[in-house]
């Protein structure tokens, strides 16, 4: 059936079915005759072992860029986006109530001086020949918090990094700031993420700020040309196609991308010329990452013989500052947004929900301490991969998303305040294969509803080990899992019990042998919480500031639990850690 229609169709249509447009829809686009024939395509072409995996956050930007893009939309299409649109901005931590206030100022804003909505250019793509500069002004002051006005005060600068804490709304201001910009002076802008699926949120909030502000439709896959001439494009780390292009660039999460000087010299490469203005922001990582000499000053100062001082305190930066490198840094705490309006968390609950050092590096900006941690961040770093490509096999969507291959389940139980974590873990299919983390799931509530949870997880999965942390808590899910699942392993902890799991995974991810999603940057940053310690008689033992109220690392223990399956002994090489006699 396929020779009926030219190559181009075919390759248009995979092209739809990769952004998981439903065939459907792909049908009703293309001007296809019969859905079927789509479905042999999929089939023939296994266009599906090629989908991609995706976080919450992710697969919301990537439906509501699929709409907004759509060029027929019924009265379905807009109530789904603007559902979407709230629920992006909830996982990323906007206020929705000064959403709507410079949602309703814009719209009383948009018509002429008798109230009429003025009307648009016909057959001009991407036009935003009818947003004004004083528009894009009001919409700002009202939308934003005072940190982020002061990011944009600042915006002249040539380079500025920003240590953050998380969920701040730094990834939303930002792509406001570069849509704006776009706009007004008609330079390109650049947005470069550890992941295409990631890239696609800054995408996301740019579909979103033109129709829900502007009632413009943008449209573009990995670049949005606009009508003046700038141009929006959207890039992944991963992807050898940035380079060769030229604007103001927007790196996110860069103390978590791998191999930071191949990552610098790209960005210098795209904004190379001084016109043009490189912004890094990130949640720190540890001091030991590639970043962190850009950040401290001390790759301006290797070359130097005169050394330069660099305050990088927290009162120093505050407020933000020029350092003698030209680099503009700002430090925002949770503390600091809180003191600056914004009024979205409440942060005694959130030390009661994580362990000190974690508050700390998550929301007060303070890096880890490497030296105390028995994982290295370069080799936890070097485990992430964008699984969409790489794992064909993984289809997250289909109610068995391994197929009948077998998966290994991991669990760690909560303590007061913390949450229980289960993971789903696929072994290695042969023996130069890799572990491949599927899934990772947070779980609240009471022990029947987390074995249900995991009863859940068997109904999908092949499942062929599940290994329960007993010690305390765990017990009374293990108890309940063992009743459907009688092969459920205990694990009791101790000295022995913890050695062997932490010894089994250093030996897995200093040999690189298994993957995540480069998404799940919660993972290297449970395991850098695991630390090397002895007990009152000396011995060897490994914490991660667990206590009975707050149980920390949790999805680091959840996937040593599920390793554990495989014996100890698998490696000659048992890692690097010295053992106290």
């Amino acid at each position: 059936m396929s020779s009926r229609y030219p190559p181009e169709i075919i390759e248009a249509a995979k092209g739809l079915f990769l952004r998981h447009i439903t065939p459907a829809e792909i049908q009703q686009q293309l001007g296809i005759n019969n859905v079927r024939v789509i479905y042999q395509w999929i089939e023939r072409h296994n266009w599906k072992d090629m989908l991609q995996h995706e976080t919450v956050e992710q697969a919301t930007a990537r439906r509501l860029i699929h709409l907004v893009e759509k060029t027929n939309k019924v009265a379905g299409d807009y109530q789904e986006i603007d559902r979407l649109s709230n629920l992006l901005d909830k996982l990323a931590g906007i206020d929705l109530k000064k959403a709507k206030t410079a949602r309703e100022k814009a719209q009383s804003d948009h018509g002429d001086a008798g109230g009429n909505r003025k009307k648009k250019k016909r057959g001009v793509k991407n036009d935003v020949s009818g947003i004004t500069p004083e528009r894009l002004e009001t919409i700002r002051k009202e939308l934003f918090y005072d940190y982020q006005h002061r990011w944009h005060d600042n915006k002249s600068q040539r380079t500025r990094f920003i240590l953050k804490s998380r969920q701040i709304g730094a990834t939303y201001y930002f792509a406001w700031e570069a849509f704006q910009d776009a706009i007004t002076s008609g330079d390109n802008q650049i947005f470069l993420s550890a992941s295409r699926s990631q890239a696609d949120i800054f995408k996301a909030y740019i579909l979103k700020f033109a129709r829900e502000y502007f009632d413009t439709e943008l449209k573009g896959v990995d670049v949005i040309p606009l009508s003046n001439g700038a141009e929006l494009r959207f890039v992944s780390t991963n992807g050898r196609t940035a380079q060769g292009y030229h604007g103001h660039l927007y790196i996110d999460e860069v103390f978590w991308i791998p191999d930071f000087d191949r990552l610098n010299k790209l960005a210098s490469g795209m904004a190379a010329h001084k016109k043009w203005r490189k912004t890094y922001f990130s949640t720190p990582s540890v001091k030991s990452h590639g970043a962190y000499t850009l950040w401290s000053g001390e790759r301006y100062n290797e070359s130097r013989r005169h050394k330069v001082e660099f305050d990088l305190s927290r009162a120093a930066l505050r407020e933000g500052q020029l350092g003698p490198d030209k680099v503009w840094r700002n430090v925002v705490t949770v503390e600091d947004a809180a003191n600056q309006g914004c009024d979205l968390f409440d942060i005694d609950e959130l030390k009661q929900e994580y362990t000190e050092a974690e508050f700390n590096n998550l929301f007060m900006c303070a890096f880890m301490e490497a030296g105390l941690s028995v994982f290295k961040l370069d080799d936890l770093l070097s485990c992430a991969v964008c699984s969409g490509e790489v794992w064909p096999d993984f289809k997250p969507r289909q109610p068995r998303p391994f197929a009948n291959y077998p998966v290994w389940l991991g669990y760690d139980p909560a303590r007061t305040g913390d949450r229980s974590t289960v993971v789903v873990v696929a072994p290695p299919m042969h023996p130069a294969g890799k572990f491949r983390v599927l899934e990772k799931i947070q779980l609240k509530g009471a022990f029947s509803y987390q074995a249900n949870r995991i009863k859940d997880l068997l109904g999908r999965y092949n499942v062929q080990f599940v290994g329960i942390d007993c010690t305390g808590p765990g017990l009374g899910v293990f108890e309940q899992v063992k009743a459907f699942y009688p092969r459920a392993t205990p694990i009791h902890y101790s000295l022995n019990a913890k050695t062997a799991l932490v010894l089994k995974a250093m030996d897995v991810i200093e040999n690189a042998r298994i993957e995540w999603d480069a998404e799940h940057t919660d993972i290297p940053q449970a395991f850098l919480q695991v630390k090397q310690t002895t007990t009152g008689n000396d011995l060897v033992t490994y914490v991660a500031d667990r206590s009975s109220k707050t149980g920390h690392a949790d999805v680091a223990w959840s996937i040593m639990h599920a390793l554990s399956n495989e014996p100890l002994d698998r490696k000659q090489r048992r890692g690097s850690i010295a053992m106290a006699g």
